[in-house]
């Protein structure tokens, strides 16, 4: 699907969604038997493959190689990052992501070095899913999306579109961008290993609330409320 049908179907699709989305307000997960049989099924493909990919990973890589292959997504992240900011008329977003980038792209070797922190520009941290926030769309239902994860009928649709317009959708090497791909999918887990050890109790409930929590704070600019569940504490996820 090229970029214009996927823009064309999120702006006939999204609506329905939310209305739907609407009837059910009160309830943040109404799939849960699906979303958990989901949760199973995603758990054990970390389990078996994702997760002994990442321990290699991190065994092998010396530490400022990860450091560099962070930096380098980081760099992906910021052209995202400007172009969503351009989309919420946030200039000053636009203009940190996009200083990031040229720098970072060029005196920072293509991303490896995070040279533009250094010199006092700091991030802009933004998705489509935020920006949809600030258009007016409901976050809509909880959904635990095979191989994907959690995410929320809007923050899948702003994984879909930030996916389109990435850095790596454009390069011209299909091998180069699927490795890309996966490296950026193995390096993530990597970062997730110490965590895996903090979730207690029902691992479903406590990975949907950490994931609703730090969406919240994510579209709010660092202000949440913690309306989920009888959790008192939950620990912060990326999404990537």
């Amino acid at each position: 699907m090229n970029l214009p049908r996927l823009l064309l179907f999120l702006i006939l699709a999204f609506p329905a969604a939310m209305a739907c989305a609407e009837d059910k307000e009160r309830n943040v997960d109404p799939f849960e038997s699906f979303n958990r049989a989901m949760f199973v099924a995603n758990d054990n493909i970390d389990q078996y493959v994702l997760r002994p990919l990442a321990v290699g990973y991190d065994w092998v890589m010396p530490g400022f190689a990860k450091r560099g292959v962070g930096n380098m997504f980081a760099n992906f992240y910021d052209f995202n990052s400007a172009l969503n900011g351009a989309l919420q008329w946030r200039w000053a977003g636009v203009g940190q992501s996009s200083g990031r980038f040229v720098i970072n792209s060029t005196l920072g070797l293509v991303g490896l070095f995070d040279v533009a922190t250094t010199m006092g520009v700091r991030p802009y941290r933004t998705d489509f899913g935020h920006t949809l926030s600030i258009w007016g769309f409901e976050s809509g239902p909880y959904l635990m999306v095979p191989f994907f994860g959690p995410r929320t009928i809007r923050s899948g649709t702003g994984t879909i579109f930030d996916a389109y317009t990435s850095v790596p959708t454009y390069m011209p090497s299909v091998a180069v961008r699927n490795s890309l791909w996966g490296l950026g999918l193995v390096d993530g887990r990597s970062r997730l290993l110490q965590a895996d050890d903090l979730i207690t109790g029902d691992r479903y409930i406590f990975v949907r609330d950490a994931y609703l929590s730090n969406r919240e704070a994510f579209v709010n600019d660092g202000a949440v409320s913690d309306t989920f569940s009888d959790f008192e504490e939950g620990e912060d996820f990326e999404e990537f």
